[in-house]
């Protein structure tokens, strides 16, 4: 490749790059929200101990089942984290589950967790609000969850305090 063609070639895709950051939706990286290091790779205990911490504070558990390599669990995960949700973080136990990605043949892990709470997964995130006896109180919203990326923050975030 000339030198010549290579910064042609390179000018070209200037006008595919964002003006600035600005324009990008960016938030503050978690480095792995559904690896839990308390518990390891399995997620049954840390969803036990979310319930266990339900029935004594009475707050509901948002379940979070998703992996670190789907980039809607990813954005949800590190949203929920930001500053602006503390007060969904401080309604709920949460817990992240890596279920991998059950709906790929072959990418899914731990299917004991949807089997647990009656889902048949079609896409990751699926994000189930739990009461502390594990009862599922959105299980027609829980896999919409799905396109969390593509939803506006004020969305995710009304429904998660409503």
């Amino acid at each position: 490749m000339t030198r010549k063609f290579a910064l042609a070639f390179a000018a070209a895709l200037l006008p595919l790059a964002p003006a600035s950051a600005a324009e990008t939706r960016t938030i503050p990286g978690v480095a792995d929200p559904y690896r839990s290091d308390a518990f390891g790779p399995d997620p049954m205990p840390a969803i036990d101990a979310a319930l266990a911490k339900a029935g004594q504070s009475g707050k509901p558990v948002l379940l979070v089942m998703g992996t670190n390599g789907c980039h809607d669990s990813a954005w949800l995960a590190n949203l929920l984290a930001t500053d602006r949700f503390a007060p969904v973080r401080d309604r709920y136990e949460i817990v992240y589950a890596d279920i991998g990605m059950p709906h790929i043949r072959g990418l899914g892990r731990n299917p004991e967790v949807a089997k647990r709470f009656g889902f048949r997964i079609r896409g990751t995130p699926t994000v189930a609000i739990l009461d502390a006896n594990g009862t599922v109180l959105n299980r027609k919203a829980a896999p919409e969850w799905r396109n969390a990326a593509s939803r506006s923050d004020d969305d995710i975030y009304n429904e998660l305090m409503d």
